[in-house]
């Protein structure tokens, strides 16, 4: 298994394969099942039988060699399969960073988007290849798969930000995204 580099790191080129999802050199690679995602989903009687039929893997994160260390900036490419759960979409985590600081995501193939929650205010940025989503310092931020494929996007983000995962199994997202007939519905996130 591949691992972060050692500051303090050289400049240096990284290779981004769109199709394969992947970046070389590459650091080490996040697989994300559905039992991983425990809280998340509205219908736990659905999820808690998929967990124990399939559990199938919902997405996962390829991280570059660049560490999560202040003054770094790392990078990572996040692929979220298509699927749903009780009819909501396959989703990431979510998380705020606790040292707040913005963040870019660059789609790089399918269809999907961003669910952002500052507490109060909530948003939703559809991404697609080409397209940048910009989530600003205070904001939790979820993606979802909003498309038949997989969505694929790389993200870049300052290494002193960190991710609270905790956060948003307390206070929410704000919204949540089914797939209705292929079509894209966003309802209101209820704790």
């Amino acid at each position: 298994m591949t691992s972060f580099a050692v500051p303090p790191i050289n400049p240096h080129q990284i290779f981004l394969d769109a199709n394969a999802g992947s970046l070389t050199p590459s650091g080490p690679t996040l697989i994300r099942r559905l039992s991983d995602l425990a809280g998340c989903f509205e219908n736990n009687e659905i999820f808690e039988s998929e967990v124990s039929s399939t559990n199938p893997i919902v997405y996962q994160v390829i991280s570059s060699t660049v560490p999560e260390l202040p003054r770094e900036l790392p990078q990572s490419i996040t692929t979220i399969f298509p699927g749903n759960c009780g009819g909501e979409l396959y989703m990431t985590k979510g998380h705020q960073h606790p040292d707040p600081q913005g963040e870019i995501y660059f789609g790089l193939e399918g269809i999907g988007g961003i669910i952002m929650f500052d507490g109060k205010e909530k948003k939703y940025v559809e991404i697609t290849p080409g397209k940048i989503g910009y989530i600003p310092p205070g904001w939790a931020h979820r993606s979802v798969n909003s498309g038949g494929e997989a969505y694929k996007f790389l993200a870049v983000y300052p290494g002193s930000a960190g991710h609270d995962y905790g956060w948003v199994l307390e206070n929410g997202m704000g919204l949540r995204a089914f797939s209705d007939g292929g079509k894209l519905v966003l309802k209101d996130f209820i704790i």
